[in-house]
């Protein structure tokens, strides 16, 4: 698919994330006003409750966009979010004849201020990157041990915390918790020191359900995709972890990217997923491809200098794609909601430099990188900002996300002070 030409001059650049083949939906105020609903269109937002409320947009009886988030669009279902995206189009597409009734509903993304675009109603968390499981198999358990007896089988999961999670430019504090270190004789009360990264894809369920569903209907129940930054706390997992897996570690923040890009967004990137070491069982099958053809890159900067650029991979790397993940989830009869977030889990190729997360690209603290700035980091520092961002690249356009970014300030004095 080519580019399609919109008369937002700034949408028809080929670099530019947010061209008429995009069109993300955020949440945005100005000036300190009530958030709303926007769609991104070049270096513009058309706001979605004016233009409502106009009656350039009218899908149902009842208004969809009078609401902060995009929950309520999302339960109307995979019709009415075609019809907006058709409607939207029309709006915006180069010789559209409506322009000048649009042009009173757009604000400068310049002048924006950006919000969680959906209420998170519960979230889960994947492991289901090869690379990056084999990658910390390996510095626990060495590499004939590294990926668990059921990992081939199945998408790995925990249920995280949705009140945890937060919208990119969010702040990020370093979180205290237990420690203990292999030569310690007891646990300690202290802050994190092995603070990290995990560079993921989120993927928004749109359409609950209520027991099990196959691979093709979830791929169809998802709403669309976001950028993920699971920050762990390395050193409080450690002691942790076992036997029920990642819990405090995983609790201080999540962030996503603040724009939705939504499935047809990025049809045209569909691509297969790895070839299969082990036959999955029927109910988890691919059913086409189900994977995106999305770049994705890492940058840390510290405090007062210039970002580098740590990392660089792809998501076609993942070994289970979000609609295996959501089945798989299904299939106790769990029920999903309509703003659930599923996260893909930490996204690593095969090579150093496509390694997800810090715990990888320093292998455990025992290879510290070194920053364009001269510095060394094995884990965060106080300071550090990192930032996520992902770019899939079509004929002559760009789909991006929004970058995903947090600044990690220092852990409180006293976390128990008032």
């Amino acid at each position: 698919m080519p580019l399609l030409k919109s008369w937002v001059a700034s949408a028809n650049d080929a670099a530019h994330p947010f061209p008429l083949n995009n069109l993300p939906y955020g949440v945005f105020s100005i000036d300190g006003d009530d958030p709303r609903c926007g769609v991104a269109i070049g270096d513009l937002i058309l706001d979605m409750q004016s233009a409502e409320e106009a009656g350039l947009v009218q899908l149902v009886d009842t208004p969809l966009f009078d609401v902060p988030y995009w929950n309520d669009l999302m339960e109307q279902g995979p019709a009415v979010w075609a019809a907006l995206r058709e409607r939207l189009t029309a709006l915006l597409a180069e010789g559209s004849p409506e322009k000048d009734k649009v042009k009173p509903h757009l604000v400068a993304q310049a002048d924006a201020e950006l919000h969680m675009p959906f209420a998170v109603s519960e979230y889960t968390d994947f492991y289901a990157g090869k690379n990056h499981a084999f990658n910390v198999g390996t510095m626990f358990r060495g590499p004939e041990n590294a990926l668990p007896p059921n990992w081939l089988h199945i998408p790995i999961g925990y249920n995280g915390r949705a009140s945890s999670v937060v919208v990119s430019g969010t702040n990020i504090r370093r979180p205290w918790g237990q420690l203990k270190g292999p030569n310690d004789d007891k646990p300690r009360w202290a802050p994190c020191a092995r603070f990290d990264i995990e560079l993921e894809m989120g993927a928004i369920v749109g359409t609950p359900s209520d027991g099990p569903i196959t691979v093709q209907e979830a791929d169809d129940h998802i709403f669309g995709y976001v950028l993920l930054n699971d920050w762990s706390a390395r050193d409080i997992q450690a002691w942790e972890y076992q036997p029920l897996g990642p819990f405090q570690a995983k609790a201080t923040a999540t962030s996503i990217s603040p724009w939705i890009v939504t499935k047809p967004a990025l049809e045209p990137f569909r691509c297969d997923t790895p070839e299969r070491e082990v036959e999955l069982l029927d109910h988890l099958k691919d059913y086409g491809p189900m994977l995106y053809d999305i770049d994705l890159e890492v940058t840390m900067a510290p405090a007062g200098k210039a970002a580098s650029t740590i990392a660089r991979t792809n998501y076609r790397e993942m070994y289970y794609s979000a609609a295996q993940q959501l089945a798989h989830h299904t299939t106790s009869g769990c029920p999903m909601n309509a703003g659930d977030l599923l996260g893909s889990g930490t996204i690593s190729g095969a090579t150093k430099e496509s390694r997800g997360s810090l715990l990888e690209l320093s292998w455990g603290g025992k290879e510290p990188l070194t920053l364009d700035s001269g510095e060394e980091r094995s884990f965060i520092e106080d300071g550090d900002t990192l930032t996520l961002k992902g770019a899939a690249r079509g004929d002559g356009y760009t789909i991006g996300f929004g970058d995903c970014t947090g600044t990690v300030l220092p852990a409180l004095e006293d976390p128990f002070a008032r």
